[in-house]
């Protein structure tokens, strides 16, 4: 059954390295504007996760099988609670981004009380630009869940595997407030 559920394009390793800059890609947003994370100043966190589902909806065919694909809400909802901190600690801009289309997305944003949007890869333009490493399940191609910390549109660190979505944004924060010590 998992073998008709998951298919890993590159094998579920992440081929996003630090130091790679950032191509010039327009992404949708979940607050209506496109956002180009080439083109960001500063520092700022984009957590990849592979799909967000209506409390109501029945998972897809063999989802707890797969190897992190459990776990983007509450993802999404630490990362909700700790934004604040996260822009203390010197983040600049947090977005969460999957392969589902905006409309999708801002149900989940909306439903979920986002402080921040989330972006849309739908065709997997950006995924494919810099290597990010997906998977096929129910008929869908998602995103392998990671998370990169970009400075000035330049990738400085990649978190993956995120074995626990739930503590994501307090290793992302821990990271930043390394960082930012590292610089006083």
């Amino acid at each position: 059954m998992l073998n008709r559920v998951l298919s890993s394009r590159s094998k579920g390793y992440v081929m996003v390295f630090p130091g790679t800059r950032l191509p010039s890609i327009p992404l949708p947003a979940t607050d209506g504007t496109d956002i180009d994370l080439s083109k960001l100043e500063g520092i700022g966190v984009v957590y990849a996760y592979p799909r967000t589902s209506p409390p109501d909806a029945a998972p897809i065919e063999g989802w707890d099988l797969i190897p992190g694909a459990r776990g983007c809400t509450p993802q999404s909802c630490a990362f909700r609670d700790h934004y604040a901190e996260l822009k203390q600690a010197g983040g600049t801009f947090l977005f969460g981004l999957s392969t589902q289309d905006t409309a999708y997305q801002a149900e989940a944003a909306t439903r979920l009380h986002l402080p921040f949007p989330l972006l849309s890869d739908a065709h997997l333009k950006l995924a494919g630009a810099i290597g990010m490493s997906t998977f096929e399940a129910g008929g869908m191609t998602l995103l392998q869940r990671m998370t990169m910390i970009l400075k000035d549109g330049v990738i400085v660190h990649v978190m993956s595997p995120v074995a626990e979505p739930a503590k994501n944004a307090e290793d992302v924060l821990a990271y930043l407030k390394t960082q930012a010590s590292d610089r006083n």
